[in-house]
């Protein structure tokens, strides 16, 4: 099951949709999870905590989710 986060701006980072989505409690663990987990945008693999997530994005995270980004 797909689960919807809304964001009322253009963009954020990876690491702040982590806290955003309620994966992570707060922003300083975003290197830590992104080192430990396979996450998928797109279909694409990305480490990358400053990734920019924009509208009509999707999430992957094996054993965790999967996650759309919508326009609020």
């Amino acid at each position: 099951m797909t689960k919807v986060i809304k964001i009322d701006t253009e963009h954020i980072t990876l690491g702040q949709f982590l806290k955003h989505a309620d994966i992570i409690q707060s922003g300083g663990m975003a290197k830590w999870f992104l080192n430990e987990q396979h996450v998928f945008i797109n279909g694409e693999q990305d480490q990358r905590r400053g990734r920019k997530v924009r509208v009509g994005d999707q999430i992957e995270i094996p054993n965790v989710g999967t996650f759309l980004v919508s326009r609020k």
